[in-house]
């Protein structure tokens, strides 16, 4: 399966909330695989469909970064049902490569998705898993991290990205 480029901040497709997925067929295996292939290679521990250019409720999850294959988990049209507690903690993104701080998200959640198989599942998650499942639904639905940070830190994120841009550093797909 190809490796994909990964779409960075600020192309759009990012920042608007995905189409939910209607059906399962080779075309959505594909894209499932393709996206598994570039998170590994990134390497990175979850990847959102938007963050390849594809607009659909999507992503793959796995920390473990490939070393324990029953940690993969693929979240058609996921959704967070439930959430406690609260934890602050370093986070980066692919799409926002060079970049990290301090996020808080939920120290746990319970989300439902469907699988490969239109099976409908439910994962109660917490600590990393947690951080993980709610960053990668947050791309389905046009949020980004650091939309989870202080106005200043955004600001200055931008302003950095904003600069890299137009001296050409910065090309709109992961290096």
């Amino acid at each position: 399966m190809p490796v994909r480029p990964i779409v960075t901040y600020p192309n759009d497709v990012l920042m608007q909330r995905g189409a939910r997925v209607e059906r399962i067929d080779a075309d959505l295996r594909r894209l499932v695989a393709d996206m598994i292939e570039t998170m590994y290679a990134a390497p990175g521990v979850g990847l959102a469909a938007p963050q390849v250019g594809v607009s659909l409720q999507l992503a793959v999850v796995d920390i473990s970064v490939g070393e324990d294959p029953s940690q993969l988990l693929v979240l058609i049209n996921p959704e967070i049902v439930a959430q406690a507690g609260k934890q602050v903690d370093e986070e980066g993104c692919l799409s926002f490569p060079g970049f990290t701080e301090m996020v808080e998200r939920p120290m746990s959640v319970t989300l439902q998705a469907h699988d490969l198989d239109d099976k409908p599942f439910t994962v109660e998650a917490e600590g990393f898993l947690a951080r993980a499942f709610c960053h990668e639904i947050d791309h389905l639905n046009g949020v980004l991290f650091v939309d989870r940070m202080s106005r200043l830190k955004r600001q200055l994120i931008r302003r950095k990205i904003g600069k890299a841009v137009q001296s050409g550093e910065w090309t709109g797909t992961y290096p």
